[in-house]
Parts: structure tokens; sequence; C-alpha cells
């Protein structure tokens, strides 16, 4: 609090940048966590809230006849523009935000201050969500291949690595010291993905220290082990992440590439992805993209494709698809690299894992994937997306990247994927918020220094208990894009790939439909399931119905029996001997006829046919904009859709007296 010149601001203008709307007027708070403002209005107190954390840049622009303008950018592409009557009062909230935006410690995130309510145990129980010890036990590891090494258990040989790593059974503990001192930041060669079905496996590491002449055995003995290790190839994939001429450029500062000569039974190859300083202009670029008021379709497009945003996002995918190819198809393995194994080598192999196995298209297997190969092998989220205050120049979308190439998959294989477009930008908001734990630190060490499972709380477990919210209604377990590899095409960015408006304008509702596709085939999803629960209730009343008249008959068969021996007549019996007995009887009747009850109770007996029929319709002539309202009508607590109890019971006594 001691960094907040001025908490509260009142007659502050929101502007609508998209519109020309007038400005919502209101008052501006600044807390330890938030910038809040609270529009003026007796009816809806409608409120904006912005983490600090999420905070890109602030810009205090010319002062105007109205007040002082003062722009923020946020990290998950919202754009906050407000009007500040007192230039003073600008200068004071443009100053507090500044340093609010950039924390220099640790302790000072949202994350040590938020609290969900919950008991030690809980927040325990939320870390142990995903285990990565069951996700290599599910992939068949450790086998007669492949084995966990503690080498690395006190951080000893590479402080960027976790504690627990799979290395071929062959390699020795002298073998993997001594490729780690052959590789940028002793980053050796470890298993990322094993594909149990044929052997070929991903491994990943960093750029060994080659030069232009330099050879290490231990490394060379460190890739013939994993090429051994699937006994059905003979050869082995080393694919560079770079641009060729980016390796190149790395060797004349002594590191480099392997050279194929040093190597035996490998096969070289390069990808093309561009270093962080590339895509973080690229970027840039595509956002004034997004900025320009109004833009002509051909302004826009030509905006787009000079940024190269989607050309990137080719290339990762790309890679991905070249490493599952290989995997699966070639049956064999492949060692990925880039410059220090943490950035690049992230993104292709989760694409390559993510084509590959079906389990990581489910929501629990894509948290796995994500702690697996991005927090547990030492992505550095804290110097990428600027958790604390640091070089500029470190800052780069690389996780963005990645959600984006999952989003793309999504779009090219709609029923493929157990989640939704909200699930992905949920994980690219928490990246960047510091709200919780999972994304803090450059590595597993930090992590663990800081005490980060038992200060504060697990994403992962807080979206688990909210899953429904993030289910594809599309998605079927047992469709054929479920299974097996995902055949992904490659074709050229601008015929295959899409600008991800939903993430990119995710804030700017003018730019959006009225009601989003996905939550139409939610709710449409729903009421099937509600009507299936009400079919299942009509036919077990049926059954019940149908078992009384079996049972009144069997009645009325054993009384004429009885009668028939006592030498009396039904009829006579039932005949009234006196208009007073008559009368008494009538009140016994029903107030409508035997049939009269049977048709309305025939009434209630919808078959499974006739249900799915009436949904057909429903979709069909149901207007989008109104379908989720149209739907509510017609649940089970809707007046005039299911009769009552008391009217069921009235068919009940109907059918039984009509016996």
């Amino acid at each position: 609090m001691e960094h907040i010149r001025m908490p509260k601001v009142e007659n502050v203008q929101l502007l609508d940048r998209l519109s020309s709307r007038k400005a919502a007027l209101g008052t501006l708070y600044l807390t330890a966590t938030h910038v809040i403002f609270v529009e003026n209005g007796s009816e809806t107190r409608k409120e904006t809230w912005v983490l600090h954390s999420q905070i890109s840049s602030i810009e205090k622009q010319a002062t105007t006849a109205s007040g002082c303008p003062l722009l923020i950018r946020c990290k998950n592409f919202q754009v906050i523009q407000l009007v500040i009557p007192q230039e003073r009062d600008c200068h004071d909230i443009y100053i507090s935000l500044i340093r609010l935006a950039r924390p220099v410690k640790y302790e000072e995130l949202y994350c040590f201050s938020f609290n969900l309510k919950l008991d030690k145990e809980e927040r325990e129980q939320g870390w142990k969500l995903v285990d990565l010890n069951e996700e290599y036990n599910r992939m068949g590891i450790p086998n007669n291949y492949w084995q966990i090494s503690d080498v690395n258990r006190d951080y000893g040989v590479c402080d960027s690595y976790p504690t627990e790593l799979y290395v071929p059974k062959s390699v020795t503990a002298h073998i993997i010291v001594g490729s780690s001192k052959f590789r940028s930041r002793r980053r050796f060669p470890a298993l990322s993905y094993y594909c149990k079905c044929n052997n070929a496996s991903i491994c990943r590491s960093s750029q060994p220290l080659s030069g232009f002449s330099a050879r290490c055995l231990e490394d060379e003995q460190m890739l013939q082990a994993i090429r051994k290790a699937n006994p059905g190839s003979d050869f082995l994939y080393v694919v560079d992440t770079r641009p060729k001429l980016n390796a190149m450029a790395n060797r004349a500062a002594g590191k480099g590439y392997e050279n194929e000569d040093n190597y035996s039974n490998i096969k070289f190859q390069f990808i093309g992805i561009e270093n962080i300083h590339v895509m973080r202009n690229s970027l840039q670029k595509m956002l004034e993209v997004c900025d320009l008021k109004s833009p002509s379709m051909s302004d826009f497009l030509w905006g787009l494709e000079n940024s190269g945003w989607l050309k990137h996002i080719k290339a990762i995918m790309d890679a991905g698809i070249f490493i599952a190819k290989a995997v699966a198809e070639e049956g064999v393995s492949v060692l990925v690299h880039c410059s220090d194994g943490w950035d690049r080598t992230a993104q292709v192999c989760s694409v390559a894992s993510l084509l590959l196995d079906p389990y990581y298209r489910t929501m629990k297997g894509f948290m796995v994937l994500i702690e697996k190969d991005w927090v547990s092998f030492g992505h550095k989220f804290n110097h990428r997306y600027g958790n604390l205050d640091g070089d500029p120049k470190e800052i780069s979308p690389v996780i963005d990247q990645f959600i984006e190439c999952v989003w793309q998959l999504m779009e090219q294989f709609p029923c493929a994927f157990e989640f939704n477009e909200r699930f992905l930008i949920h994980i690219q908001h928490h990246v960047y918020s510091c709200q919780f734990g999972n994304f803090l630190c450059n590595s597993q060490k930090e992590r663990r220094e800081l005490k980060i499972q038992e200060r504060t709380y697990s994403l992962w477990a807080h979206m688990w208990k909210s899953r429904a919210d993030y289910l594809n209604p599309l998605y079927r377990s047992d469709h054929s894009q479920t299974q097996g590899t995902m055949h992904a095409q490659i074709a050229p960015f601008n015929f295959l790939y899409k600008f991800w408006s939903g993430m990119y304008n995710h804030f700017e509702k003018g730019l959006h439909p009225r009601q989003s596709v996905t939550d139409y085939l939610m709710a449409v999803k729903e009421e099937t399931q509600q009507l299936e629960e009400e079919l299942e209730v009509l036919q077990e009343r049926l059954a019940n119905l149908q078992k009384s008249h079996l049972n009144g008959n069997k009645v009325k068969s054993k009384q004429q029996d009885q009668s028939k021996q006592l030498g009396l007549s039904t009829s006579n019996n039932s005949l009234a001997n006196t208009p007073q007995e008559y009368s008494n009887d009538l009140k016994s009747f029903p107030s409508r006829s035997p049939s009269q009850g049977d048709e309305e109770d025939s009434a209630l007996i919808l078959t499974q046919d006739n249900l799915k029929s009436s949904d057909l319709d429903l979709s069909a002539n149901s207007d989008q904009e109104s379908g989720v309202e149209d739907l509510s009508c017609r649940s089970s607590s809707a007046g005039g859709c299911l009769p009552s109890e008391d009217s069921g019971k009235d068919s009940d006594e109907a059918v039984f007296l009509a016996v």
C-alpha cells in the first residue's frame, strides 16, 4: 500500500475505443492487487477489475479539454482507456501503477496474498492432481529400455532441470555428467515422450558446445544410447528448431549443432523457428493491427501478413508435425533442441506430443502436458512473462504461441479435444495473472526454494472444479478424431491458419457474435440430457401403469371366478337398488370417462425418437440470438412442460378405475 499515491479518484471516464458510445462515468480505485473502475448508476454498478500483474504498459497521453487520458495495455490483450479530470491525479495514478505493475520480489505477487479459503490438506490435494510419475508410468516406463535417474537429485548437474529424469537404461552417471558439460546450460538429453507401441521416443536438450571442431565422447555415447533404446530403428533424427543461419552463428561463439561426422547413425534436420526477439516484435505488429479503428479488410489482412505472426505459428506446427510423423509413421526416435532448450524446444515437443497422444487432448492430459514439458523442464516463466521487474528484452510470447497452435488444431479437428476455447484463454490469462503458483519462477529449484506449493494454490485444481465450463460439446471419446495420431495438414499459412479473434479481441465485445456457438451447443446438450432424464421418468411411470393394469385384470378375473362359484351375477351386484344408491355410486366415478383418462395418459408417453426429432426442430427453428433463452422454457421446472404430480395421480386413478 505504500506505493499507492492516490487510492481513489472520482468522475473518471472509461472510454469505449471501438465505438462512439458515450463514455462511462465512475470512480477509480487503486488497491494493493487491482485497479478497479466502478461505474456510477443507481440500477447497476458495473465494475471493471484489472490485476496489477496483468498490466503490460501504461501510457500517459497529452491532456485534453475533458481531462488527462491514461492508456493501460494488459498482457491478456485487454486495453483500458481512462480520462482522469485532474492532471495531478493522473500523474499520481500513473506513478503508482508503474511501481505496482513491476514488483521486484516474488513475495509481492498476488498468489502470496490470494486465499481460496481451503485448509492445508485441500491445498496439498490440489497440487497432487497432476503427478508426473504417474504420467511416465502411463507411457510405460521405466521398462527394459528406459530408467529413472536421480543424478540431478540436488540440482548438481543442471539447476534448470527437475531432480528426476528418464534416460536410456544403458546410460551411466558418468555419461550423463560428461554429456551435460558439453551442452549449453548443462541441459543434457532427457526423455520427453515415449511411444510404447513402437519404442520410439522424443528427447530434448540444449545445443552442443561443438563450435567448429570440438567433440565429446560421452555426448556421442548418450545419443547412441537413445538410438539403441529403439530396437526398431537404425538411426536417430536430431532436430534443430532454429534457422540454419542462427545455428551457424552460434558455432562461431563455440556452440552450434551436432556434426554428423562425429555422431554416427543420425540424420540432422533444421526447422527454422525464429528467436524470442523476432516473436516479440511480430506480436507487437499484430496487436497494432488489432488496434486499428474500423480498418478495411485489405488493410487488416495486409497488416496481419506483414506482422508474420501466422507464419511463425506455421513454423512451430510444421516442426511438431515432422516429429509426430517420424515417431508414429517411421518409428524413429527424435532428439530436439534449440539454443538453451527451454523455449522453442518446449513448443515443438508439446505440439508433437499433442498430435501423437489423444490423452493430451483431454482436459487432465493437457494440464499434465504443460506441467511436464514447460514447468518441470525449466521454461523461464519469470523472464518470458515479466512476473518481476527485469530485462524487457527477455519477454516473449512463447507459451502464447503454443496455446494458439492448440487452438489452430481445434479449428481443424473440432471433435478431437475434450476442452473448449475458454479453457485455453483462461490458462493464458493465468500465465500472467500470478494468482496461482504454477507458473512462477524459472525452474523447479527456484519453486522449491520459495516453497510455492506450501504458500500458494494450484491453478489445475481450481480449473478442475469448474471443468463443466470448459467442456467441448462436440467432443466424443469414440470419434475417429480422438483415436491415435492426429494427422494435421501442411499447407501455406494463409490457407490453413486463422486469426484468433477470441484471444486477441477477447475484450472487444462489439466484435463478437451476441452468443457464442460453443455456449449455444452446450445449452442444447444440457437440454437434450434433461429431456432424456424426463423420458426415463415417463417410461418408468408407463411401466408402473402397465403393471397396475395387469394386476387389476387379475383381481377382476379372480372376483368373477368367486362370483360364479357363489352363483351370483356380476352385473346384478353392480346394479343400484334405489335412486339414492345410484346417485351415491356416481360420486365414486371419475369426472371423465375411462377412455378420456387413457387418452391423456397416452399423451404422456413419448418415444425417444420423438424427443430427438423435437431437438432437431428446436435447433433448426430457434433464432441464434435467443436460442438459450428459448431452451430455458423447456426445463422440467417450467410451467406447462410436464404435468404436475397431482395431474399424474389423477391419470393413474383414471386408468385404475377404467379397469
